[in-house]
């Protein structure tokens, strides 16, 4: 028979109601109290009501996450941590892609407020910065936290300091002997583009090199920017010995075409990317990159806006250290073009 919220108060020695303020949230509760709800709730196998929540509390004990980045295996990390956050606030979890592109996506995204009644959103880019849709969410007084804005644009939220960690690989590059180190950047609407881009130049400018337009193309944040990129940056008379694809995805993408052109990964060109996604470890030669905890990223925003609809938020954006991986696909410049 399905537990009960009476058996798991006579399980834990407290009352229901006391239950019911653990499950919801409620501030002012012992965490030796809680501890021992959730303990008793987990022995017997007991499940709020999502239902019965709702109508007693006025929430719908439910988060939304919108997302539009081309990345798959970054949106996956994303949301393994909003889950896990979710999961631990016994709250529902509803995903939405949003066309940042196309026109009257703000409005669906009104829409999907009025027809789900989300305590709140998880953002991430390029939605974070997209100022006519969070003016119009604040007009409408819904909650959000936001993942990697470039500006202030969230108050709560989890965030890297990407330029930093860009400049910091390009150090480790050019300890390797590389002059000539080529950038695809991100898609132009996401403001990691505009980080990484700066933590490249920034890397230039500590080694004393003289950054070359031509070795900056533009991308997408795409496994197929990368291979686009990658066929003009290896078609200029003087190409790079050196390629930083703005995320895992670009980068693989360069590895791709290297190996079409006969080009030996890093003996005869060196690759590296960021977020280290699992592809990053799939491919061969494993590719060297910059961590970002994008699952803790997620988990963290989830946490501060589940906190905040709680009512017992402490607020601010959360800065997560990031870590380079040192991998296979970076080696030292070769000794002949």
């Amino acid at each position: 028979m399905r537990a009960r919220i009476e058996d798991v108060a006579a399980a834990a020695g407290v009352s229901m109601k006391t239950v019911s303020r653990v499950f919801n949230r409620e501030p002012n509760v012992r965490e030796e109290t809680r501890l021992r709800v959730e303990e008793a709730a987990r022995q017997l196998r007991y499940r709020p009501n999502s239902s019965a929540r709702s109508l007693a509390g006025r929430r719908s004990y439910l988060i939304s996450l919108l997302y539009d980045n081309p990345s798959s295996n970054y949106i996956m990390e994303i949301i393994e941590g909003v889950l896990a956050a979710c999961e631990q606030a016994h709250y529902g979890l509803t995903l939405r892609p949003v066309d940042f592109g196309r026109r009257g996506h703000v409005e669906s995204v009104e829409g999907l407020v009025n027809q789900y009644r989300p305590d709140g959103l998880v953002l991430t880019p390029p939605l974070t910065d997209d100022l006519p849709l969070l003016r119009r969410l604040r007009e409408l007084d819904v909650r959000y936290a936001g993942i990697s804005a470039k500006r202030n644009n969230a108050r709560i939220g989890a965030t890297l300091d990407e330029r930093a960690a860009v400049a910091d690989m390009m150090a480790h590059v050019v300890a390797l002997g590389h002059r000539r180190i080529a950038h695809i950047t991100g898609h132009r609407s996401h403001g990691a583009r505009a980080w990484r881009l700066a933590g490249y130049l920034d890397g230039l400018n500590q080694a004393g090199i003289e950054p070359d337009p031509a070795l900056v193309i533009e991308g997408e944040f795409s496994f197929e920017s990368g291979i686009a990129g990658a066929r003009r940056l290896l078609d200029l008379d003087d190409p790079p010995t050196a390629i930083f694809g703005a995320n895992d995805d670009t980068a693989c993408g360069v590895i791709y075409e290297a190996a079409a052109r006969g080009l030996a990964v890093p003996d005869q060109l060196s690759v590296f990317g960021f977020d280290d996604t699992p592809m990053s470890r799939q491919v061969w030669p494993s590719l060297s990159t910059i961590r970002q905890p994008s699952r803790d990223m997620g988990r963290i925003a989830a946490r501060q806006l589940l906190d905040e609809i709680s009512g017992h938020g402490a607020g601010g954006i959360v800065r997560l250290p990031y870590q380079l991986q040192i991998r296979h696909s970076t080696g030292p410049v070769p000794q002949r073009r």
